[in-house]
């Protein structure tokens, strides 16, 4: 096989590959926007393949099964999330609550949906329970420098009132139902996590 034939071989399969993870993309954010906005059980694959430019076939040589494309578009939603809360610097408290709730601004109405579903759909579940793991984990990071002053039974409470304080049913009381402004809502967490990061073992 002569150099040039190799060169132009190689750089078929690259972009074929290109092509590969385009579509792929394509489908699962086509996905996504589906099973954010309409109950589990009424999302078609034949939509989300007209949205995206496909066939059905396609989306099931991609991702296999509904339940399948759907976790692959809940991991693809979610993967943005982590990348833009990870940037908080641990034991940075006004930075971390502002992340965070730069994600809850965005992506709550989803995830709330998402939420009341988790009971009957076990791929939802399985996501929701993820999304819960990460968070803690999330927490326990970023907050590495607060827990770090307890041991024992006093650190595990104070992991988990520093969850409670930031979690996404918070949000949701402090935003829509107390209707506060989104800075006067960050401003209650970070008041919380204050006041639990001074109450001591």
């Amino acid at each position: 096989m002569g150099k040039s034939t190799a060169t132009k071989r190689h750089y078929t399969m690259g972009a074929r590959a290109a092509t590969a993870r385009a579509t792929r993309e394509r489908i699962a954010e086509a996905a996504w926007r589906r099973f954010s906005e309409y109950p589990y059980e009424l999302v078609r694959l034949a939509d989300i393949a007209s949205h995206a430019g496909v066939s059905v076939q396609t989306v099931h040589s991609v991702f296999g099964q509904k339940e399948d494309l759907f976790i692959a578009a809940w991991r693809h939603f979610a993967g943005e999330i982590v990348i833009h809360r990870d940037t908080a610097p641990p034991g940075d408290v006004k930075t971390a609550v502002r992340l965070l709730y730069d994600t809850y601004e965005s992506s709550s109405d989803a995830a709330l949906r998402l939420v009341a579903q988790e009971e009957r759909i076990p791929a939802v579940r399985k996501m929701t329970d993820g999304g819960r793991a990460y968070h803690r984990d999330w927490v326990g990071r970023t907050f590495a420098p607060l827990l770090a002053e307890v041991a024992g039974a006093a650190r595990e409470r104070r992991h988990v009132e520093l969850i409670v304080a930031t979690d996404l049913l918070v949000w949701k009381l402090l935003r829509r139902e107390m209707q506060l402004s989104r800075a006067a809502a960050e401003r209650v967490v970070v008041e919380m996590i204050e006041s639990i990061a001074k109450g001591g073992s």
